[in-house]
């Protein structure tokens, strides 16, 4: 039995891709456990997975003054002490993380045992828990050919970012009976990120009614941001959060407004939906969004709104250009090499594993 321990927790971004690659690992013979923090939000994503879990203590390493910037370093000594002891217990072949701070005691211990580690850095520009992490890596996947340039070259491999499976067998006409539209309108599908996003809920809110004439709409807006005055409204509906029908409303879905997170536009990447994105600002974030929408849009895949520029007459220009050119953005993503990202990783996974 071959045997991979996963890492990487904080966010879902930092969790969902490996989710993604491991129905394809278990049909290569795969054991898979999974090492993250003790309580991070991880925990409960692998343990829905049915996927042995260990917990280990995790700080975070900040690049601005905090006064747990005492204390971290001893909690992620403490956890390279726990995740050199667990990897010793399991004896994988290979350990693939894909980041978050968890991930550097594990990382750092495994190069300490000799276990070959693969990484997997979502955004443009490397996160400081990756860069922390290159010197023990034998390779590093990335999602953008810009971010090549910012990994050192033996060790860089393009691969995209590995989706939910799932994502890509929706079902349209059971979304269209989820969401209770009776005609034939093309679909508005909107997505702030997991928790939604104020700013693009009053952005799309505020011409809500322009859109309706030629579209209807599905609107996740996050958890607290329900609308409740605008229920009734024909053709629009609105979710705080989607889980098991998402797969239908993508498949129903003729184009998409989101947000820019590196495992949101992959996935509209792999579904070959035209998009609007529009990013976190700086102002709100270490502008990796900004950043990976500009890819996008200068590989003709988005139309890139940053929140300076955004304005009802833009927003409403954008969703109509969009649709008159749905083509020509559904040809250049077909063209990507980066729509096959399970199987480019999973075979640099096995060539590591064999070359061991």
């Amino acid at each position: 039995m071959k045997k991979i321990v996963m890492t990487g927790g904080g966010t879902a971004g930092h969790v969902t891709p490996n989710i993604a690659l491991m129905p394809r690992l278990k049909e290569l013979g795969y054991e898979i456990n999974y090492i993250g923090s003790y309580n991070g939000m991880e925990k409960a994503l692998i343990e829905a997975q049915n996927i042995p879990y260990t917990g280990i203590s995790s700080g975070k390493l900040r690049r601005y003054f905090d006064i747990k910037n005492i204390s971290d370093p001893f909690k992620v000594l403490k956890g390279y002490s726990e995740a050199k002891r667990a990897l010793k217990r399991l004896r994988p072949n290979i350990v693939f993380s894909k980041g978050g701070f968890v991930s550097v005691p594990v990382v750092w211990a495994a190069k300490k045992l000799h276990i070959p580690v693969i990484i997997h850095e979502s955004d443009m520009t490397p996160g400081l828990a990756n860069k922390l992490s290159y010197n023990s890596a034998t390779k590093i996947c990335c999602n953008f050919p810009e971010t090549l340039k910012a990994i050192p070259p033996e060790k860089a491999v393009l691969t995209g970012s590995p989706i939910r499976q799932e994502l890509l067998v929706g079902d349209a006409a059971a979304a269209k009976a989820f969401c209770g539209f009776t005609d034939d309108k093309p679909v508005v599908l909107i997505i702030g990120g997991s928790l939604g996003s104020v700013f693009v809920n009053n952005a799309v809110r505020s011409i809500l009614d322009d859109i309706l004439e030629n579209y209807n709409v599905i609107h996740l807006c996050g958890k607290g941001n329900l609308d409740k005055t605008l229920s009734d409204k024909k053709g629009y509906v609105q979710y705080e959060y989607i889980s098991k029908e998402l797969k239908d409303l993508f498949a129903l879905a003729d184009i998409v407004i989101s947000r820019a997170g590196a495992n949101a536009i992959c996935e509209l990447l792999a579904l070959k939906k035209p998009n609007i994105l529009i990013p976190l600002s700086a102002a709100a974030s270490r502008g990796d969004q900004i950043l990976n929408a500009r890819s996008f849009k200068n590989q003709g895949f988005s139309i890139m709104i940053e929140e300076e520029d955004l304005t009802p007459e833009l927003l409403k220009s954008s969703i109509i250009r969009l649709s008159e050119e749905r083509e020509s953005f559904i040809s250049a993503m077909e063209k990507s090499e980066l729509i096959n990202a399970i199987d480019t990783i999973t075979k640099l996974i096995e060539k590591t594993v064999r070359s061991r």
